[in-house]
């Protein structure tokens, strides 16, 4: 249980080296920063076709470009993220507090949210 632990608190830091990465290669790109010059809806626009991107790969079964386009539609995240002064962490955290309570059933493979 000791090593698990230990693992997963060596993810949590590579993740969050990670996210400082980008957050980094946003500024270095002037996507965002002080001399930033990316808008929100520009980012929102690239993480659409970042999103896309993945979708089409799902659908031709293309392993690698799936996992290219999961990869590249979180840095649009976080740099949308970031934008408006929030963390990845923070949108997910709130996203999990809406869904958590979700009630529901999946229907041909999607999960369907009760209607309110």
């Amino acid at each position: 249980m000791r090593l698990k632990q230990k693992d997963e608190m060596n993810n949590a830091n590579d993740m969050n080296e990670l996210i400082q990465n980008v957050l980094q290669w946003g500024i270095d790109k002037n996507i965002t920063g002080p001399d930033g010059k990316g808008t929100q809806y520009g980012q929102a626009d690239k993480m659409l076709e970042e999103a896309n991107e993945t979708h089409m790969a799902v659908n031709t079964n293309d392993l690698r470009d799936v996992k290219d386009g999961i990869g590249d539609t979180v840095v649009t995240l976080i740099l949308l993220a970031e934008m408006y002064g929030w963390t990845l962490e923070e949108c997910l955290q709130h996203a999990y507090n809406v869904i958590a309570k979700r009630t529901g059933q999946m229907v041909d493979g999607v999960f369907v949210k009760d209607a309110k």
